[in-house]
């Protein structure tokens, strides 16, 4: 066997092994497997279904607003600007807003009311929590004892005070209202609400969430605070620095 059969047969010999090994390997180390069952699945398939419908209709619609926008420019710059102005003071909140939506009433646990014993306050974490998990299921817009929430907005302890955005929580019971897009979104927030972990962990503090059944209109206060805005500046028209 010359040199040069017997470095070929090593290469192939390097390659068999190679191959064995990965293909051992593999038989080892099987890949996960997805064990959901057909019904999990199309729960998830519909969910994305949903949810690419929904981008689809955002965007048609953002398209719409903006041939609006166009044509009314030209026929009524004025108009078309204070339509404008006006979708975006609701769009952030400045405005009262009215739709479907529940009410999560924030009250001392049973068991404290008969025990005689009052509750005095409601921790900043536990409604960070509510309102964190609210949104994970699709609210809309949310307000906390009458105060609007934003994209500001703030929910922290002052001097022992539970403060939305500076304004104190004083009292229990109070009100968490939510608006939803509409009442299949709200009768689904409601069943993903009756089994939330937030909802569960007030009554370590010893107070009860009570969930409204869906409504079909529920109002929402518009912000009263002075939105600050931070880090921009005016685009210079003439295009230069100075």
């Amino acid at each position: 066997m010359d040199n040069k059969l017997k470095l070929s047969f090593t290469v192939i010999t390097i390659i068999i092994g190679f191959m064995v090994a990965i293909q051992f390997q593999t038989v080892k180390e099987p890949v996960v497997r997805d064990t959901r069952d057909i019904w999990e699945l199309r729960e998830a398939l519909l969910k994305e279904k949903e949810a690419n419908s929904s981008l689809y209709g955002e965007m048609r619609s953002v398209e719409a607003k903006l041939e609006q926008y166009k044509t009314e420019q030209e026929s009524s710059p004025e108009q078309a600007l204070k339509e404008t102005w006006e979708e975006l003071r609701s769009e952030i909140g400045l405005t009262e807003k009215r739709g479907p939506g529940l009410i999560l009433t924030i009250e001392p646990a049973m068991e404290e009311v008969l025990l005689g014993e009052k509750v005095q306050n409601v921790s900043p974490e536990l409604l960070e929590r509510l309102v964190n998990e609210l949104n994970l299921y699709d609210a809309e817009d949310i307000s906390i004892d009458g105060h609007r929430l934003v994209n500001t907005s703030v929910i922290r302890d002052i001097n022992g005070e539970t403060k939305v955005d500076g304004n104190s929580i004083r009292e229990i019971p109070f009100e968490v209202k939510v608006l939803t897009k509409d009442l299949k979104a709200a009768k689904d927030l409601y069943s993903r609400m009756q089994v939330a972990r937030s909802v569960e962990d007030f009554f370590i503090d010893n107070l009860r969430v009570s969930i409204s059944k869906p409504l079909e209109e529920v109002v929402l206060p518009p912000y009263q605070e002075t939105i600050r805005v931070r880090l921009m500046e005016p685009v210079n028209e003439r295009g230069g620095d100075d």
